[in-house]
């Protein structure tokens, strides 16, 4: 089935593209969630304007992580948790931890953008990497005490 994507799809096109794809994966998935519409002669007149609208809507979201990792640059996380006295926490602190931290002080950002290869399990002062798009980037700082 010939369909126009409206949405960016990972390894399918970006939005305005016509590609051809399995007629159940467009009728159970891509057009109910409107993600892609039927090609037909009516809406192929469209995609210019499908593909402006795209591009609106991606400089929007860009403007709007550039300002976010702007303010998180300088902002600094304190956690104070139970620990043993080797400095090993008897719990961690997680993405979602940091992510609702940050939530606190005014800067909503999901948990999926916090970038850490395993939960911080130790006493100690950390770089923590935001990687919100592959180009818009920031780390912040994230400081473990004892409890």
């Amino acid at each position: 089935m010939k369909i126009i994507l409206i949405k960016d799809i990972n390894k399918l096109g970006e939005p305005g593209s016509v590609v051809n794809v399995a007629d159940g994966y467009a009728r159970n998935f891509l057009l109910p969630q409107k993600l892609a519409i039927i090609a037909t002669s009516k809406n192929l007149a469209k995609v210019e304007a499908i593909k402006k609208q795209a591009e609106l809507a991606k400089l929007e979201i860009e403007n709007k992580y550039k300002a976010l990792a702007l303010r998180i640059k300088d902002v600094e996380l304190i956690f104070t948790r139970k620990a043993d006295e080797n400095g090993h926490l008897f719990g961690s602190v997680s993405e979602k931890d940091i992510s609702e931290t940050l939530a606190e002080k005014g800067i909503e950002i999901h948990r999926s953008v916090v970038n850490i290869e395993k939960h911080l399990k130790e006493i100690g002062s950390f770089e923590v990497p935001i990687v919100f798009t592959s180009e818009i980037t920031t780390s912040l700082k994230v400081v473990i005490n004892k409890e």
